[in-house]
Formats: C-alpha cells, sequence, structure tokens
C-alpha cells in the first residue's frame, strides 16, 4: 500500500476545532479503503508567532514543502500582528514559495442548506471560481511604496502564469463536463474594458481555448459579475480571474451557498498544494465547539481527489465522492449548523458525516 504524507497546519482560532473534525472524516475512508493517509501535525500561524516569534518557520515550511499535500486551518488572531501592522498570512506565504498559482473554489449549493435566493434553480448552483493566487495586485505584498502623500500598489501579471491558469482553468472545465454531464465553460472576469494589462491577459485566455475545441470560453467584467452571481449563479461554470478579484468573488460566492463554513478551497501549482476552508478563525466562537467544520471536510475531499490525479489511485476519487455524498446527505437530513441557524456544532457535523459513510 501507497503511503501520503499531509502536513496539518491546524492554525488558529476555529482552526484546530474544524481539522480535528476534517481530519476524522479522513480518517474514517482511511480506514474503510486502506489509503494510506499519514498526518504530521505542525505549529504555523498567529500563535506560533506568539510563541517562536515566527509564524512559518524553516523547518515547518521544509516539512509542508516535502509533504504529498498540506492542510491549513484558519490563521490570524486581533492583536497579534508584525511590527509593520501588517496581519500573519502564512498561506500566502506556503503560495509564493510553492508557486501555488491556482486558487480553486468551488461554490456548491448543498442540499437542504438554505440558501439567500430564493429563485428554485439556486439549488442547481454548482461553479468554481479560478483566483490566480501568486501575482496580480498581490504582488505588491510587502513591496508598496508609501509616502506622506502617496500610496502605490503594483498589479503584475506574467505570461508563464497566465498561460498555466488558462490551461488550468480549461482543464477543469472539461474534467467538470465529464464528471457532470453537462457542456464545459469558462469565462475570464476581469476589467478588460479599463486597463491594458485585463486586455492582453484575455487575449492570452483566447490563444489557450483554441487547442480546447470543446469548451466554450467567453469573458466578463468583474462588475458585472458580481452583478450576476447574484441575479444568475446556476448559469456559470468555470470563473478564472485576478488574485484580488478572486478574493472578493469568493466571498461573495460563499454567501451564496450559505457562508463561508460551506466554502472549500485548494491552492494547487505544479508540484504541491495547500487545502483548506475559506473562512477565517472566527475569534468571537473559538473554543466553543460551534465552528462549521464542513468547508474542512470538504477541502480534504478535494485534497483525496488531487492525490488521485497524481496516480494515486482511484480509491482516492472514490473516498472523495463518498466525503460530498455524505455531507449532502446529512444536510438533506435535517443537520443544521449555528451559522445557518441550528445548533449542531463541530464535532456533531464531523460524527454524522461519519456515520453517513457507513
Amino acid at each position: 500500500m501507497n503511503s501520503h504524507e499531509i502536513a496539518v497546519l491546524g492554525g488558529d482560532g476555529i482552526g484546530p476545532e474544524v481539522m480535528a473534525a476534517g481530519i476524522a472524516v479522513l480518517e474514517a475512508v482511511d480506514a474503510r479503503h486502506k489509503l494510506g493517509l499519514r498526518f504530521s501535525v505542525h505549529q504555523a500561524g498567529a500563535m506560533a508567532y506568539r510563541d517562536t516569534g515566527d509564524d512559518l518557520s524553516e523547518a515547518v515550511f521544509a516539512r509542508a514543502r516535502d509533504a504529498d499535500a498540506i492542510l491549513l486551518g484558519a490563521m490570524g488572531w486581533p492583536g497579534i500582528r508584525r511590527d509593520d501592522g501588517t496581519e500573519l498570512a502564512p498561506q500566502i506565504t506556503l503560495r509564493m514559495r510553492l508557486g501555488l498559482f491556482g486558487g480553486v473554489r468551488p461554490i456548491r449549493a448543498i442540499p437542504g442548506v438554505p440558501l439567500p435566493l430564493r429563485d428554485p434553480r439556486a439549488a442547481r448552483m454548482d461553479f468554481v471560481i479560478l483566483r490566480e493566487s501568486t501575482e496580480g495586485l498581490f504582488f505588491s505584498k510587502d513591496r508598496g511604496l508609501v509616502t506622506r502623500d502617496m500610496a502605490e500598489e503594483t498589479l503584475r501579471l506574467t505570461r508563464p502564469t497566465s498561460l498555466a491558469l488558462a490551461r488550468m482553468a480549461f482543464e477543469l472545465a472539461g474534467e467538470r463536463a465529464t464528471r457532470l454531464g453537462r457542456p464545459g465553460r469558462v469565462t475570464l472576469v476581469d476589467k478588460a474594458n479599463v486597463f491594458r494589462a485585463f486586455a492582453w491577459l484575455r487575449e492570452i485566455f483566447g490563444e489557450v481555448a483554441v487547442a480546447y475545441p470543446g469548451i466554450a470560453f467567453d469573458a466578463h467584467y468583474v462588475d458585472a459579475m458580481a452583478l450576476d452571481l447574484i441575479r444568475r449563479p446556476w448559469d456559470f461554470d468555470v470563473l478564472p480571474t485576478e488574485n484580488m478579484f478572486g478574493d472578493i468573488l469568493s466571498d461573495l460566492a460563499a454567501g451564496l451557498i450559505g457562508g463561508m463554513g460551506f466554502a472549500p478551497s485548494a491552492d494547487l501549482g505544479m508540484d504541491h498544494a495547500v487545502f483548506q476552508p475559506s473562512h477565517g478563525t472566527a475569534p468571537d466562537i473559538a473554543g466553543q465547539g460551534l465552528a462549521n467544520p464542513t468547508a474542512m471536510i470538504l477541502s480534504g475531499a478535494m485534497m483525496l481527489e488531487w492525490l488521485a490525479m497524481r496516480g494515486a489511485g482511484d480509491a482516492l476519487r472514490e473516498a472523495a465522492g463518498e466525503i460530498r455524498a455524505a455531507v449532502d446527505q446529512v444536510f438533506a437530513e435535517g443537520l443544521r449548523t449555528p451559522d445557518i441557524g441550528g445548533s449542531h456544532g463541530t464535532g456533531e457535523v464531523g460524527r454524522r458525516v461519519i456515520a453517513a459513510l457507513g
């Protein structure tokens, strides 16, 4: 049996709580399918910074880099910041240092979870925001020019990363078309009517689209997309976009499916990957067992699929499907977490999902 080392960085606030539930579900499918998952736990984040002066030590980074995949909890804490006042963000450090350019943010309506949109078509929402995660406006992180009279940040896109993002978008659309039994479509989200950089990016996507004749391709201005994600989110499939745009639209889209507690994510590169819920550390409920671990559980399923795509075996892909089906089942049967008006806490969600796995 092959072994897969998973580096676990539980993080801060509710991070360790939801991580425990997520790992419990992964251990359940591991026992059932003999997947060979091995979890190694490491300290990173705001509390690590408080205790050691480093939010992501070189030793921890090396263990994460050398693992087969990384599970990451939310990181950060009020009052714990760098000397310059900026937030601690080991997750961004990992993206930059490991070249994790593709931020995959699935947005899928889960049966039984109350949705803010009243249109019955909202129940069939199933699209992906593909956020470029290493360039764009985030290129300026820690590099911005600030004077008394001016502040300046730089947006940068490069051809190699843009080409890789475009290929990832079309490959993802193709995979989804096969799995969902519907035509694949890539819709680039940009601001090409104002900025030359986005017109240039649109040209690159058009070049790549030629190699994928079975996948439809179009583009949408980001402001119009913000409107249409409210008006008709069920019409979209794969939405690649620049870093900052993706950061903002991901949160808006999470609101369409019940909130951040239902929004998993993955940051993918050529050789490495990080899987984490999209939510933050939620200091107001940390330690109370109230956090919704669904996004963490679904992020674990994404990790299994990624490992399967890299040749780890179909059993991991099957296990990922079982996790999603179990999540759908328990919410369809009436499970309700506090973030959607219920009282079922973190541990209860994990236990019910494991029970539904059979």
